[in-house]
């Protein structure tokens, strides 16, 4: 009898335990639940559009800027249709600004796939601001005379007014000159009417060099003009395939170099603060890249989980963005330019 009683006792202290164990489970789970719910509720809220986005859509470069922080990593390039497809993603999501990266995005099909790109943007997306980075060694006159109608601004990289100086940076190919080429585009683009700027990394080789009486000569809309930055992986680091340390400089000597050109009323000043975190980056396979850890990490892409889920994964500053003047007067229509 006492055996009975005692088996029957332990089976109750069992069935008791199961089913407070199955209850905590259970709350467990809902509590779970709740949080994953309210985390993505948070990401979602916290999502911005892509109202301006650069799209990095080849890796490959003719040049060898030694402080290059999207380097030729991969050689992959989308197909011209899921591209298209990627950047409808964006427009419908709000971009209102694209601007074509690389790499050298004259590269492929020697300009003809970006060309397309930016015809499809302006003309069936229709969008606000079309633009394109480029450092000009491989820009044809031909290029400008099939797709100049849809290009707004076209950006031409260069670091120095001397040539020995830009051959140190690495921004040569061969015997061309480099300075040639941006003269003769600065005439394509008053002639095919588009907007002309030019971009400066500032780095120990130019750090001393007055600047002011070129970029007065060749007026620029825009001169943006970046403090030397490291990306771990890119141009810093052990897997990276530059080592830009040398050319690194402070941020007094970043100011010393805005002070002196202070009077050039086009300047637009970047340090690394301001870079880092406010540019929505898009690689070859159109990954947003975070870029806040000091590496790139990347997003899936946007043709596998839409805008709206990879863009909460980049890391983007809006407020930055803003500070910086990201948003400005993009549209060449706009900007009452005299031809």
């Amino acid at each position: 009898m006492n055996a009975v009683s005692l088996t029957q006792l332990l089976e109750l202290l069992v069935s008791i335990l199961r089913g407070f164990f199955d209850s905590l489970f259970s709350k467990i789970c809902h509590w779970s639940a709740e949080t994953r719910k309210g985390t993505e509720q948070k990401k979602i809220q916290t999502v911005t559009n892509p109202t301006s986005v650069n799209y990095h859509f080849t890796r490959k470069c003719n040049y060898k800027c030694g402080f290059c922080f999207h380097t030729a990593k991969t050689s992959f390039v989308l197909p011209l249709e899921e591209a298209k497809r990627g950047l409808k993603l964006l427009k419908d999501s709000g971009m209102e600004k694209i601007n074509f990266s690389g790499g050298e995005p004259f590269l492929p099909e020697k300009g003809d796939f970006l060309g397309k790109m930016v015809q499809f943007c302006k003309q069936d997306l229709q969008l606000p601001s079309v633009s394109i980075v480029s450092n000009g060694s491989m820009i044809k006159e031909k290029w400008f005379q099939q797709y100049g109608d849809y290009l707004d601004i076209l950006a031409i990289s260069c670091d120095s007014f001397d040539e020995s100086t830009n051959q140190l940076i690495g921004r040569t190919q061969g015997r061309k000159s480099h300075l040639e080429n941006l003269y003769k585009i600065r005439n394509w683009c008053q002639q095919y009417k588009v907007a002309f700027k030019i971009n400066s990394v500032i780095n120990t080789f130019n750090i001393d060099e007055d600047m002011k009486e070129n970029i007065l000569e060749l007026n620029p809309v825009r001169w943006k003009v970046f403090q030397c930055l490291l990306i771990d992986g890119e141009n810093a680091g052990e897997e990276a395939l530059r080592e830009a340390e040398r050319f690194v400089i402070s941020d007094q000597m970043f100011q010393e170099f805005l002070d002196r050109h202070s009077s050039v009323s086009c300047l637009v000043p970047e340090s690394n603060e301001k870079m880092r975190n406010s540019y929505l980056i898009l690689d070859e396979y159109m990954r947003f890249l975070d870029c806040r850890e000091g590496r790139k990490d990347p997003s899936k892409s946007i043709l596998d989980v839409g805008v709206k889920e990879a863009i909460s994964f980049s890391g983007f500053d809006e407020k930055m963005f803003l500070k910086r003047g990201g948003k400005y007067v993009w549209s060449k229509a706009d900007m009452k330019l005299e031809w």
